[in-house]
């Protein structure tokens, strides 16, 4: 089954992004690792990775609070 991100705002809107599909979690996740400061910068405020269309989580690309 494939692995892929969605993209959304700080509104959790939907936006546009990378159309990458992965074959496993970890290659999707390694892809993030290097791609989510370039996500960040174009407007992505968080990720939801996506197995067909079961939601496995949803991350932040904002950093931490202090």
């Amino acid at each position: 089954m494939p692995w892929s991100w969605r993209y959304e705002s700080t509104d959790g809107q939907a936006v546009s992004g990378p159309a990458e599909t992965f074959g496993s979690q970890s290659d999707a996740e390694s892809w993030i690792g290097q791609a989510w400061r370039d996500l960040a910068a174009a407007g992505v405020t968080s990720v939801v990775l996506l197995e067909d269309d079961r939601v496995e989580y949803k991350m932040s690309l904002l950093p931490a609070a202090e």
